[in-house]
């Protein structure tokens, strides 16, 4: 269902409340509210749910786990373009003929993101029908050019069923079957992705090599997340505050029942040198980013928050925190099919399906459906992709019980590394970033790096750490994460990304860089929406900015511009 003016949601909860109460209904409810602004909903529970007034795609849990909304805040003329999804339904309620507010001209892409046989809705056909031909906005013209037929027979409303006499080109179908999917590796991005399959109605199967899950980068004690504030609102910083957000909605129901240990009650980033609060409160500004997002405070504010004596000026993230990766992922994968000690040594096409095979060359299980979530080890199963992946080494130093003295802080303190205060009395402070070190085991040299930072951060000049912990990041070049179908094995380059084959049924989900925990639960997401054919719960841009398939595009390019460098 697509609701072109969700407002304060009464509609969906109407919508919702029908399809309960349907004995035929279909297996899931995926409805997608547009609306310029965030409106708070009448429902107390619901209100609690709501996000807060920013512009873009926001994932809400307003269950059961069948019913699942997206909101989009902003311009109803930008936004519309930038949806993903095939709409079984739409609502045209927010339609307002005397108005600007929907102008006849955005039937066109309500119209591409029409599913054949699509129903209309609303009050804007029951005025078309009423008004007639003399209408004087031409409605009428324009859900006919958009490939509308309006049935003014209907009763009580009437509606318009979607029957274009020619078909315009789409982009290639996504996944629309449910199915047994094979995910390989059993980390942050393995977990959540079987999590967000299994919301979607699928039956996964996770693969690791190691003895159990999360015994990789995501076996560390503790992680951060938390949102950015850039310069420039571009794809990294909308990218990351949508995860941002998501991120703390999706853990915030296990930390806070104690399935899951960590803390979502905030967390500060230190401002740059030379950086004051009005700097930071002038970006905040530019933005128009609410306080319940992110806010600016002086080192007087910043201290007070932290409990610690803190310099600098800082980022204030109300739903910023930290939370045990290792936990978290058991939590994901609580009712998951896991196979651990099972190296995956290559892949295979067999006819539709894809095979996992181990080093003798023996079948380890087969679908249709493959998930490369295993970091930098994705590259090894599929070469052909040439995925510029690196690996960096990253040790964290820990004192499972604060030293007297050592910093206290009530929430994480990041900025030019991190200290956090555990819920047990360790203190966690980190981490180095070393590309191409392939050491495994504690650095002295890497400590005192961690401990300088950490006298940064706090002015606490520490002694030795006993223990710590050596992991790798997988990354890209372009610091985002490589998410969605994988490109074809030797097609040629073209220069859109809508125009990429792609292998049928294989996916990837790495290069989650130093920022798994904020990124993962909204990029699982996504993926499952390539899969399943769910609406992408991010807008258009954002899919693009993650696609796999960016760097074959991108080389395309590049050949072309130096084939034809143009005049001069």
């Amino acid at each position: 269902m697509l609701d072109t003016g969700f407002g304060d949601g009464a509609r969906f909860m109407a919508w919702r409340q029908a399809w309960l109460a349907d004995p035929a209904r279909p297996t899931r409810l995926h409805y997608v509210g547009m609306a310029r602004h965030a409106v708070a909903p009448p429902s107390a529970a619901l209100r609690a749910l709501w996000p807060p007034d920013l512009p873009g795609w926001h994932v809400v849990d307003a269950g059961p786990a069948d019913v699942q909304l997206t909101l989009v805040y902003g311009d109803p003329q930008t936004t519309a373009r930038r949806l993903d999804c095939r709409a079984d339904a739409i609502d045209l309620a927010g339609f307002d003929p005397g108005g600007d507010a929907w102008a006849p001209g955005l039937m066109a892409p309500l119209a591409r993101l029409a599913a054949p046989e699509a129903i209309a809705y609303g009050g804007l056909l029951d005025t078309a029908a009423a008004m007639g031909s003399a209408e004087p906005l031409s409605w009428r013209e324009a859900l006919r050019t958009a490939g509308f037929q309006l049935d003014t027979q209907s009763q009580p409303l009437a509606v318009a069923h979607y029957r274009p006499q020619a078909t315009a080109h789409r982009p290639s179908p996504r996944g629309q079957v449910r199915g047994h999917a094979l995910v390989i590796g059993a980390g942050l991005a393995g977990g959540w992705v079987a999590h967000a399959l299994q919301q979607q109605g699928w039956q996964v199967t996770v693969f690791d090599r190691r003895p159990g899950a999360a015994q990789e980068a995501s076996g560390n004690p503790a992680g951060l997340f938390h949102g950015t504030v850039l310069a420039d609102d571009g794809p990294h910083a909308r990218f990351n505050r949508t995860a941002a957000l998501r991120a703390t909605r999706a853990m915030a129901p296990w930390i806070h029942s104690g399935a899951v240990p960590g803390r979502t009650d905030g967390l500060l980033r230190l401002a740059a040198d030379g950086e004051a609060v009005a700097d930071l409160q002038a970006l905040i500004d530019r933005h128009a980013l609410p306080q319940a997002y992110v806010q600016a405070l002086d080192a007087s504010d910043a201290s007070r928050h932290a409990g610690i004596t803190l310099t600098r000026a800082a980022w204030f993230y109300p739903g910023g925190g930290w939370v045990d990766p290792a936990g978290l992922v058991r939590q994901l994968l609580t009712s998951t099919e896991l196979r651990c000690d099972t190296e995956v040594a290559s892949l295979h096409r067999q006819g539709a399906a894809w095979q996992l095979r181990d080093a003798t060359g023996q079948r380890l299980a087969e679908a249709d459906t493959v998930v490369l979530a295993n970091a930098s080890d994705a590259a090894r199963l599929w070469p052909a992709a040439a995925w510029p992946l690196g690996r960096s080494r990253g040790q964290i130093s820990l004192w499972p019980q604060a030293p007297a003295g050592a910093p206290r802080p009530r929430m994480p303190v990041t900025g030019g590394g991190y200290v956090m205060h555990l819920g047990e009395g360790g203190l966690l402070c980190g981490a180095t970033a070393a590309a191409g070190d392939e050491r495994s085991t504690l650095s002295d040299d890497d400590h005192r790096f961690n401990l300088q930072r950490l006298q940064q951060l706090t002015g606490w000049a520490g002694p030795m750490p006993p223990a710590g912990r050596v992991a790798w990041r997988s990354m890209t070049p372009d610091r985002l994460p490589l998410v969605g179908p994988v490109p074809a094995a030797g097609s040629a380059g073209p220069l859109r990304l809508q125009q990429v084959l792609r292998e049928p049924g294989l996916y990837v989900f790495s290069g989650l860089g130093s920022r798994g925990i904020t990124w993962a639960p909204l990029a699982a997401r996504v993926l499952a929406a390539w899969i399943s054919g769910a609406p992408m719960p991010v807008e258009s841009a954002l899919r693009d900015a993650i696609d796999p398939a960016r760097w074959q595009v991108r080389r395309a390019r590049q050949a072309t511009a130096r084939a034809d460098p143009g005049p001069g």
